[in-house]
């Protein structure tokens, strides 16, 4: 069997890659850094370290990287013999992956099984934007490729944070990991991977762990950046933080037991799980890396925007929620593209306009007048 997968970062190596590995997958990166292709080329082998309670270390083996900007063919070709496709390259780069997709499927042998496609991506139903690329891209030609795929959409959860210096390819890891499929679209024959979870209906998945582990995670950040602390375990440490980050958690979680019918002891279990997780001592993860990218955390449907518009819709208290989004309009790193822009934007529209062009919404959404507010004090800060 073999498995490629696309993105060969720390959460490839460390996270979907090494399931896959464990699976019995033989497994081929493919990349756009040369470097990084290179120096996993250079090695036989790498080990994934998991800290924290419950950690130990997984070596993984059998694999080889393809730089597919300098040798599209190869992964191509690849991609035509392979049993499974996997991606963790961001939402917005999945319309780059979908041209080698596309060519391999057009090589791929009609009679063998479907190719079995999942991005694991930070997204909800990302799956469905990647087979939407590959569709649109294959035009005409899709009908007589269709049947030569199944995509299927995926919840991805396990912390990587930034890398010490000198590890090489070995990546440092959490202990904990969940990773849920759907089940439906493979029929009688999902793809072999034993630590995944296979479920029927995936969106609770989805918008339980989006709307718990990235809501929680960028609030901790941006209330720690605010705060002058440097590390997200560092920022729970703190009280105040500490019950910000709660409170937060507590409205999404009113959210997901009113829109799915989940049980609110295990959504507090839940969050019990996650606050413990973030707070690990051995995980050196920074607010700024947690927090960078301020513009798309505070789109339409990710992980402030999407829980407190629905939330507000059914009349549910989104307080909490709308005081993260403040706290992210107050994140200014000169290091990241998108916080510059949010600040320069702050400072050149006036308040309605900058939240209708941010979040998506329109000036008669119940949660759209909240948002502004927040958005004229943070611009009030920025002339005082």
């Amino acid at each position: 069997m073999k498995a490629v997968h696309f993105g060969a970062g720390n959460i490839g190596r460390g996270f979907v890659g090494l399931l896959l590995h464990e699976g019995g997958y033989e497994l081929v990166f493919s990349d756009v850094a040369a470097p990084l292709v290179d120096a996993i080329n250079a090695v036989s082998q790498y080990t994934v370290h998991e800290v924290g309670e419950g950690g130990h270390d997984r070596v993984v083996t059998g694999f080889r990287a393809v730089n597919s900007a300098t040798h599209p063919d190869e992964i191509v070709e690849e991609i035509a013999t392979a049993n499974v496709v996997t991606t963790a390259v961001g939402p917005t780069i999945l319309r780059f992956v979908a041209p080698h997709i596309v060519a391999g499927l057009g090589l791929r042998d009609p009679a063998s099984p479907p190719l079995q496609i999942m991005a694991c991506e930070n997204a909800i139903n990302a799956t469905d934007l990647l087979r939407d690329e590959v569709k649109t891209l294959a035009a005409e030609m899709w009908d007589a490729l269709a049947g030569r795929a199944v995509f299927a959409n995926t919840a991805v959860d396990r912390i990587v944070p930034a890398q010490p210096a000198g590890a090489g390819v070995d990546v440092t890891v959490e202990p904990f990991f969940e990773w849920a499929i759907e089940r439906p679209p493979f029929g009688d024959e999902p793809p072999r991977i034993p630590s995944a979870h296979f479920v029927e209906d995936l969106a609770p998945y989805i918008e339980r762990k989006l709307f718990t582990v990235n809501t929680g995670h960028a609030t901790t950040a941006y209330f720690g950046a605010a705060a002058g602390v440097e590390k997200i375990s560092d920022a729970l440490s703190d009280p105040g933080i500490a019950a910000k980050v709660a409170a937060t958690l507590e409205e999404t979680s009113a959210l997901l037991g009113a829109k799915h019918g989940l049980d609110p002891a295990q959504l507090a279990d839940y969050r019990a799980t996650i606050l413990a997780r973030f707070r690990n001592p051995l995980l050196p993860d920074t607010v700024w890396r947690v927090g960078r990218q301020p513009l798309r955390k505070l789109s339409r449907h990710e992980r402030f925007v999407g829980p407190a518009a629905e939330a507000a819709e059914r009349g549910l208290s989104v307080d909490a929620l709308v005081g993260a989004m403040a706290a992210a309009l107050a994140f200014d790193d000169p290091e990241d593209e998108q916080s510059v822009d949010l600040q320069r934007m702050l400072r050149e529209q006036d308040a309605d306009t900058f939240t209708g062009t941010v979040t998506g919404l329109e000036p008669q959404h119940p949660l759209f007048a909240k948002i502004s507010t927040v958005v004229a004090a943070r611009q009030a800060e920025l002339t005082a």
